[in-house]
């Protein structure tokens, strides 16, 4: 048996799976990374896309905004066989929850999993950071009106925590209501800058701006949901960000198979018990077909 199958054989037998899942994980589906070589921030200025810039010219805050996001998801994009991997594990009832680094939607889509942002999960697991991953606080939720939106949950079961947000929402600092991000950003295209609520507040992309605090209870829901996995994955993340890349720590802590799925090295390795350095595209369809197979 390789290590492969031992971990299929694993998932099977756990009662509690959980995926954390970063930038590489999207790369194949051709979504752009912030940093590195050619990365987002080659073209445009971080710096304008604060919390703090958004408080103080939320015009100029959203017609920027307007051309960042054209730049990230202006092509279709589409789910790659990684996610739709997940996606099975999540039908077929293994996986519990995905916790992701990405703001780009696509296990939403993989898993066909419904549009009401407000809707509860109940499943077996609970018993200073930004859109990009960059560092920001990490405690109180920013004081405004905006809600915390529970996990989505496909048919299944298995749900998805966004650690940053999603970028095809946008959200309401005043109510809190949230709505899809694209006919408020055609708005902007029109000139109604900055866009606002039918209550008269403010909207915000749904992420985690520079300078605005991480979610407490997001953060809370993702270290628990890693307490109680009886398998942890990390795919797709080079785990150096806090406070996602502590997640697999705590897992592992808590008597977890850990496994990483990256092609390069990351600080987690040691405290796996096995490393992929491997394309996520090929290593988790062979997974999903091995948990399937039995």
């Amino acid at each position: 048996m390789d290590d492969l199958d031992s971990l299929a054989r694993d998932i099977r037998e756990a009662a509690c799976v959980v995926a954390l899942t970063g930038s590489g994980i999207s790369a194949p589906s051709g979504v752009p990374t912030f940093r590195g070589a050619d990365g987002v921030w080659d073209h445009f200025d971080e710096g304008q896309f604060t919390y703090g810039r958004f408080q103080r010219d939320p015009a100029g805050f959203w017609r920027d905004r307007l051309e960042l996001q054209r730049a990230l998801f202006g092509s279709s994009y589409r789910p790659n066989v990684a996610h739709e991997a997940l996606a099975r594990l999540g039908r077929t009832g293994p996986l519990e929850a995905i916790i992701t680094q990405n703001t780009d939607g696509l296990h939403d889509r993989a898993a066909n999993v419904q549009n009401d942002v407000n809707r509860s999960v109940d499943n077996d697991c609970d018993r200073e950071y930004s859109e990009d991953g960059g560092r920001t606080n990490q405690t109180e939720p920013a004081e405004s009106g905006e809600t915390e939106p529970t996990d989505p949950q496909n048919a299944s079961g298995a749900s998805i925590l966004e650690l940053h947000g999603n970028a095809h929402r946008v959200v309401c600092v005043d109510c809190g209501s949230r709505t899809p991000a694209e006919p408020v950003l055609d708005r902007v295209d029109d000139g109604d800058v900055p866009p606002r609520c039918d209550c008269g507040g403010l909207y915000k992309p749904d992420v985690v701006l520079f300078g605005q605090q991480l979610s407490k209870p997001t953060l809370q829901r993702a270290r628990s949901l890693a307490r109680e996995s009886d398998v942890f994955l990390a795919i797709g993340s080079s785990l150096v960000v806090e406070p996602a890349a502590s997640l697999p720590r705590v897992a592992a802590r808590s008597g977890a198979t850990v496994a990483v799925v990256n092609l390069e090295e990351t600080p987690v390795d040691r405290h796996a018990s096995t490393v992929y350095r491997a394309d996520v595209t090929e290593i988790l369809p062979r997974l999903a077909d091995l948990v399937e197979s039995v």
